[in-house]
């Protein structure tokens, strides 16, 4: 079987990846199907908001985390699924132009009783000054091999 299962990972390690800008195109077009307010949708009346300018919706943010995410942490794993996400914060808007990463720890493992464990998975984007964009703890469902053998 070819594969990271629940076993290989280790509360601890460490990785970075990922490196996307973000078009205004994307902000306007995703607020105005999900998340239509006004700072979000309209650069004259984002200017005049609390946040002086046009900034990207925390559930785009959070999606552009999710694909880097897949791309280069559970894709080619024995990942089957999510039981959801944790402690989900969003620390700076996310600008027009702004070049997201993202920053993940293996933060503790559960089993469970059906031949499969929970990796919860700290996980930070960051923008390109490394401030800290969005924070979540991010639970991943893996196979076990143990249950396999």
């Amino acid at each position: 079987m070819e594969g990271k299962f629940y076993e290989d990972f280790v509360v601890g390690d460490t990785q970075e990846f990922g490196n996307y800008t973000v078009e205004k195109e994307e902000i306007i077009e995703y607020g105005e199907k999900y998340d239509p307010q006004p700072f979000h949708t309209d650069e004259d009346a984002a200017e005049e908001s609390a946040f002086g300018g046009l900034i990207a919706s925390g559930l785009l943010t959070v999606g552009i985390g999710q694909r880097m995410l897949v791309k280069n942490f559970i894709q080619g794993t024995r990942a089957k699924g999510s039981p959801g996400i944790d402690n989900l914060r969003w620390r700076q808007p996310v600008r027009p132009g702004d070049t997201l990463s993202m920053k993940t720890e293996i933060v503790e493992k559960e089993i469970w009783d059906d031949g499969f464990g929970v990796v919860s998975v700290g996980i930070e984007i960051h923008n390109q000054q490394d401030e800290i964009v969005a924070s979540l703890i991010g639970l991943v469902r893996y196979e076990r091999r143990v249950e396999r053998e």
